[in-house]
């Protein structure tokens, strides 16, 4: 288990994250008692998984920003008035407001 979480260790890169999956697929296949319960390690998701911590064209999140958003979108769900134009922006800066004084108070 400590050579499968190795695969995602921060410190790794793809390349040798991408080599140590391999010399471990190898592994598994020698070991046929433990071949059907490793079979994941065979999956093409896998290794595309390893592959995208260094994509560059993937463009980062914001954790704030997509907790800004789902706030939003329960509110429209249950204020309907909170569905014109005006509302909608006294009400995002509301929330950053309140996101601003709240980070302030910790």
């Amino acid at each position: 288990m400590d050579q499968i979480y190795g695969l995602s260790d921060r410190r790794c890169r793809t390349e040798t994250a991408l080599e140590k999956l391999v010399r471990l697929q190898a592994r598994v296949r020698r070991l046929r008692s433990l071949r059907e319960t490793l079979s994941k390690l065979f999956s093409p998701n896998l290794e595309k998984a390893l592959r995208f911590p260094d994509d560059r064209l993937s463009p980062a999140t914001s954790n704030a920003v997509e907790r800004g958003n789902r706030r939003h979108r329960k509110r429209q769900k249950n204020i309907y008035r909170v569905r014109a134009q005006d509302h909608i922006r006294q009400q995002i800066a509301l929330d950053m407001y309140r996101d601003i004084h709240c980070d302030q108070a910790k």
